[in-house]
């Protein structure tokens, strides 16, 4: 996930006054808040979508059907990049274990296995030989381990982590739609379908204006 330090860059310049940046973002509909001091951005094909996810958060393992219907909405019309952040008590080494395995392509995979791990099998998914195990069961081999254990994405982690308290984000999961747009479930009383429908409709309207780019 190198894209996150570039990113978390690329997200401190957007923090100077918006009145640096020229953009005219299309009539969108949905319930979202605009970030402020962050531009809006869409180059008029794909449609970013940042998910701000803990892999400890029964909300975010209820919406994964959801996110399946959001981008099967869409195909190759939406980017959907996950942000793994962590709260309180919790490890930020499930997160660094999904860093390691999307560099390997198999993010998904492994997404899907740490929610599994931890909601149905009820392991501690921040053990590092639970990790080390779902990492076996994806193919990852040795050097998985290796870099999980000599903390090679915990930095990232940390990055990801800052990053999600600039836009604001207090709860998970949380998105980040076309650079600017946040919304959550707390609109909708964690209802998931409502908060999918809003996500659908946002994008919607995003890619039925046309959007706008950065000038």
């Amino acid at each position: 996930m190198n894209f996150i330090k570039g990113f978390f860059m690329l997200f401190l310049v957007l923090l100077l006054p918006a009145a640096v940046f020229a953009v005219d973002a299309p009539a969108i509909t949905g319930v979202f808040k605009e970030v402020p001091g962050v531009m809006f951005k869409y180059d008029g094909k794909t449609v970013e979508v940042m998910e701000f996810l803990s892999f400890y958060c029964d909300h975010c393992y209820a919406f994964e059907k959801a996110a399946s219907v959001i981008k099967g909405n869409f195909p190759k019309k939406i980017k959907w990049r996950i942000m793994p952040v962590y709260w309180g008590s919790g490890s930020s080494k499930p997160g660094e274990a999904y860093m390691l395995a999307e560099e390997a392509g198999k993010g998904e995979q492994m997404k899907k296995a740490l929610f599994n791990a931890n909601f149905i099998e009820k392991k501690d998914i921040g053990n590092l030989a639970v990790l080390e195990s779902i990492g076996m069961n994806l193919g990852l081999g040795f050097d998985f381990s290796r870099r999980l254990r000599s903390g090679e994405k915990t930095a990232e982690a940390q990055r990801v982590l800052q990053m999600a308290r600039a836009y604001g984000v207090e709860g998970t999961p949380t998105f980040i739609i076309a650079g600017n747009l946040f919304t959550s479930p707390e609109p909708f009383g964690d209802n998931t379908d409502a908060l999918r429908d809003n996500i659908i409709t946002i994008i919607k309207s995003i890619i039925g204006g046309k959007g706008a780019k950065a000038q």
